[in-house]
């Protein structure tokens, strides 16, 4: 049910947050930027009119995501933090301070299922909305990362014994028969596992490797066989069943059970040469880097990613952005529409003069200026490791990461005016106070 609406002219009894933070405090002047009203208007038809027990605060939570994302903590850190910071609880519509958490973590967790990516991504525009003048450039660049998953590295030896365990689990869930256990088997061949690396212990470990597959295809198939044929477990089981079945060169392979849509990502890098999760989308003002774009996809090829990002430009500003800077990852593609793609190339063309040459090797070097947004994206703001479950969690923490980057690009923003403002003052002063002084020495 939709929550009662405050009166925010009615007087409390006690002192009002307005009073008691500072007005220059970037998360003051954030909160009455924010257009909070179309919030309101798109997420209430998504509650019950006059059923069930009053929800929180649509405000309350759209700020919660925000300065968890900001802030860089956890959906029960966030919560914590916000029964001791008076700017958290201002900048989330709270009148009075309130000394009790304002929700169960949870409760973050049901409101993002409620609102979905179209919500989250009319939070993203809003961020957008608030950097300006400096949103509206016509040229943008573009780069993709990988959004790893909250998932352990994938081994085979792993994920047989995982299908073991929810077998085993599965089993005792239902009472099924099972002919043995494979407690103490599976003890002993842990023990064989350990160490495969020495020379000595690799072969014992392959083979026991091969057994803890053996044992995992012979409880899937036994508990396949004693469950009813419309099982509300049938989807589990044929995914049990993929996972031994998988070879090196199979497609569509399966690297974590409770995320199977995770895709094996190499990006060359030397440090890390696969990773495991989806891949990010990020498109970026060329000069003033407010971050105009963030999607989500599995695994395509870059230079097919281009469309659902001008898509994207064009439902934020109403038109095509005019130049598009890509990496060598995008080649290919020279244009899309109205829109002209440069990606860096070896200037052998002739039809080119020497300006026109100068003026593309500047515009790709300033591309390069997009590798530590997302730096800051990954560290700072949880793009690194995205812990929403599915698909659509991949979409949301690529768009509130964005977002909190937008947000925080402004707060920063304000602090640097208000410190410059407080320092010409001071320059100002002691510069009048030595004309003063020495004006009044020549009087003497």
């Amino acid at each position: 049910m939709l929550p009662a609406k405050k009166n925010p002219a009615q007087l409390g009894f006690f002192v009002l947050l307005e009073d008691l933070v500072t007005r220059k405090h970037p998360l003051f002047i954030l909160a009455n930027q924010i257009n909070w009203q179309q919030f309101e208007d798109a997420f209430s038809p998504l509650y019950c009119a006059n059923n069930g027990r009053p929800a929180k605060s649509i405000r309350l939570m759209v700020g919660l995501l925000l300065l968890k994302h900001i802030r860089n903590v956890s959906d029960e850190s966030i919560v914590e933090q916000w029964t001791e910071n008076i700017y958290y609880q201002y900048f989330c519509g709270e009148t009075n301070f309130v000394p009790c958490a304002p929700c169960e973590a949870s409760e973050l967790v049901h409101f993002r299922k409620r609102i979905g990516a179209k919500g989250i991504e009319l939070i993203f525009k809003e961020s957008v909305r608030l950097n300006g003048e400096d949103a509206k450039e016509e040229s943008i660049k573009a780069d993709t990362t990988v959004q790893e998953k909250n998932i352990t590295f994938p081994t085979d030896a792993k994920l047989h014994r995982k299908i073991i365990e929810k077998c085993q689990a599965l089993r005792k869930k239902e009472g099924l028969p099972v002919r043995q256990s494979y407690t103490r088997t599976l003890k002993d061949l842990g023990m064989d596992q350990r160490f495969r690396s020495h020379p000595k212990n690799k072969g014992k470990a392959k083979k026991a490797d091969q057994k803890v597959k053996t044992i995992a295809g012979r409880l899937v198939r036994e508990i396949e066989r004693n469950l009813p044929p419309r099982s509300i477990y049938q989807k589990d089981i044929a995914l049990f069943q993929q996972v031994p079945e998988q070879t090196k060169t199979s497609k569509n392979k399966i690297y974590s059970l409770h995320e199977p849509e995770v895709k094996c990502i190499a990006k060359g890098k030397a440090h890390k040469k696969y990773e495991f999760g989806n891949k990010a989308s990020i498109s970026v003002t060329e000069n003033t880097g407010v971050i105009v774009g963030a999607l989500s996809f599995r695994n395509p090829y870059d230079g097919n990613t281009l469309n659902e990002v001008i898509k994207q430009y064009e439902s934020i500003f109403g038109k095509a952005p005019r130049h598009l800077t890509v990496d060598r990852g995008y080649r290919g593609k020279k244009q899309i529409g109205e829109t002209e793609i440069h990606s860096p190339k070896p200037f052998n063309d002739k039809t080119l003069n020497k300006y026109q040459q100068r003026k593309l090797r500047k515009r790709f070097r300033r591309r390069a200026g997009i590798e530590p947004v997302i730096g800051h994206l990954k560290t700072d703001h949880r793009l690194g490791r995205n812990f929403y479950k599915g698909i659509i969690g991949d979409e949301i923490n690529v768009l509130l990461a964005a977002a909190a980057y937008n947000c925080k690009r402004m707060m920063n923003k304000w602090r640097e005016s208000i410190f410059d403002f407080f320092q010409n003052l001071f320059f100002h002063l002691l510069f009048s106070k030595k004309i003063l002084f020495g004006e009044l020495k020549q009087g003497f």
